[in-house]
């Protein structure tokens, strides 16, 4: 019985985010970022979740998802996160939470949507400004997006249908201004 009421379907695509308590800090040096990395491919493999496109931030994360199985996309990131959580306090000689509350969620909806969802997600950092292009934050799956470095967080067959060559998908995510124009169209489904 999901938590909340809420309901997660086998194919249906879902923008998963959540920040650090207080606008804290989630990750404090990059092995955290790899380690829960690491999380998300052991845990998406047994809970049968699909990774479209995600970014990690400092001090908030970015997924979007596909549930393939009936398992629920709740018992994913609740499983993934405690796990996280659990290690980090350890690590940092801290307790207590790391996070704002439960995850947040949105059904994506509209298919015609999730190629401009990924685009927000990838360009987290630019607009933080913790970058100046996509290509130099190694938290987001982007580089695997264009091409630029094999991984394993990924579904290519989703990326190729919609983007044949890596080169597409470069050139509509460096056309960001796009993005402002279809911001009002998915604003439903980002997180600000």
């Amino acid at each position: 019985m999901p938590y909340r009421g809420d309901v997660f379907a086998r194919g249906l695509y879902y923008h998963v985010y959540n920040r650090g308590a207080g606008h804290g800090l989630l990750f404090f040096n990059p092995g955290n970022y790899e380690y829960c990395l690491r999380l998300v491919k052991r845990y998406s493999e047994r809970y049968g979740v699909a990774v479209i496109a995600y970014c990690l931030m400092p001090n908030h994360y970015h997924f979007l998802l596909r549930q393939e199985t009936d398992e629920p996309l709740s018992k994913f990131i609740n499983v993934l996160f405690n796990a996280y959580v659990q290690a980090v306090n350890r690590q940092q000689g801290r307790t207590g939470t790391l996070f704002e509350g439960r995850f947040r969620h949105v059904w994506v909806d509209r298919e015609e949507y999730l190629i401009h969802l990924c685009r927000y997600i990838h360009l987290n950092p630019v607009k933080a400004r913790l970058v100046s292009l996509p290509e130099d934050w190694p938290y987001s799956n982007y580089l695997e997006w264009t091409g630029q470095r094999a991984g394993t967080l990924q579904d290519e067959t989703f990326i190729r249908e919609r983007f044949p060559m890596p080169e597409s998908y470069r050139r509509f995510v460096a056309n960001w201004q796009d993005e402002e124009r279809v911001r009002e169209q998915i604003k439903k489904y980002v997180w600000d």
